[in-house]
């Protein structure tokens, strides 16, 4: 009669240690980017992450000084980018592309990418801005 107590508690504490780790949360847009800061940039792509929740893209942009920023560029969910003609090769280190979007409200080197243009086509980015390009 004592075994199911014995065994009810470590199943119980290893419930608890699950439900106790991090989880990374989704954000609003509005969290972390400030609307009223549209930006626009040419560069040259660094690096591309193809993972849920936000495809990032990373470029190489000259700033006014010639001092050469890695920005990281947020657009949406890889599902969203796919229903608006992207795919994982669409974008590739070493391409020079342009974009619109809106800058971080903590001044960071970091973006929503409204839209992209790659190879001379311009293409939607599934921003969580909610804004059509």
């Amino acid at each position: 009669m004592m075994k199911a107590p014995l065994l009810v508690t470590p199943i119980l504490v290893l419930t608890c240690l699950a439900g106790a780790a991090p989880v990374d949360a989704h954000h609003a847009f509005s969290a972390e980017f400030d609307a009223t800061k549209p930006v626009q940039m040419e560069g040259v792509v660094t690096r591309v992450e193809w993972m849920n929740p936000h495809v990032y893209f990373y470029m190489d942009v000259a700033d006014a000084t010639g001092k050469v920023v890695n920005w990281a560029c947020e657009m949406g969910s890889p599902n969203a980018l796919q229903r608006q003609g992207w795919n994982r090769n669409t974008l590739k280190a070493g391409m020079k592309v342009a974009f619109e979007g809106t800058l971080a409200k903590d001044g960071s080197s970091k973006t929503n990418a409204r839209n992209v243009t790659v190879d001379g086509k311009r293409l939607g980015a599934a921003s969580s801005e909610g804004v059509t390009p």
